[in-house]
Order: C-alpha cells, then structure tokens, then sequence
C-alpha cells in the first residue's frame, strides 16, 4: 500500500493546478459569552475576512459559513481549520473551540439545493442570532 500525499496525483493524473470554490461551514462551541460581544466580534471576523457569507450564533455557539478558493479539499479545509485561531485575537471572539467543520465542492453544494437538500443558501447575507 503506497500513501498519497494531500494534493499529489496518481500516475497518469494530471494535476489539478487551477483553484476551485468550496463551501465551508465551520461550527464552534465554548463557555457562554455576551450576545453582544459575540455579534461584534463576528461582525469583525467578516469585516477581516470579506469572503464570508453567513454568522449565526448564541451565547455558546457559533456557525460561519462562506465560500473559500483553493486548489484542493485539504488546502480549503486547512484554512478554514486556522480561521476562529487566527482571528480570535484581532476581533476579540470568545475562546471557544471548533467542533464542526464541513467542507464541499460547489458542484456538490449546488446539487444538494437542488435535490432539496443541504445547507441552504444564505439569505439574508450578513451575521444573525439563532
């Protein structure tokens, strides 16, 4: 059994070089925190990171979805996997934790709708309470 490293073809593959679109739904959880804080601090995270689509949360979770380029599963994945860390600090989110995370292609995302499935599309765009 041979391992394949994330984003290396098989022989006789050609490599996927030009970046694609995935929808991300990450999902964290944590002690409870001011409703207003949260919302200020999301409001900041979509500030700092224009490419997000939808904020809902409560005191004690939170759900952020939005759509990330990248040229595979893993690249999109590890972004979204630094995002809540990396922007804890500059927008004063709560310390809570990631527990959900999923990642798919626009195609997939797209066909889900379609079948009636799936997360819905974001309307209205922007931050919002549960």
């Amino acid at each position: 059994m041979t391992s394949v490293a994330a984003g290396d073809a098989f022989e006789g593959e050609k490599p996927a070089d030009q970046p694609r679109l995935w929808h991300v739904t990450l999902s964290v959880s944590g002690g409870e925190a001011p409703l207003k804080e949260v919302r200020r601090g999301l409001e900041q995270l979509a500030h700092d990171h224009p490419f997000l689509l939808t904020s809902r949360y409560a005191n004690d979770h939170a759900e952020i979805r939005y759509w990330e380029e990248a040229r595979d599963l893993h690249d999109a994945a590890a972004v979204a996997l630094r995002l809540w860390g990396e922007h804890r600090q500059t927008a004063k989110l709560p310390p809570w934790e990631i527990v959900g995370l999923e990642v798919i292609d626009r195609e997939t995302y797209h066909q889900r709708i379609a079948e009636g499935y799936g997360p819905l599309p974001a309307t209205p765009v922007g931050v919002h309470p549960f």
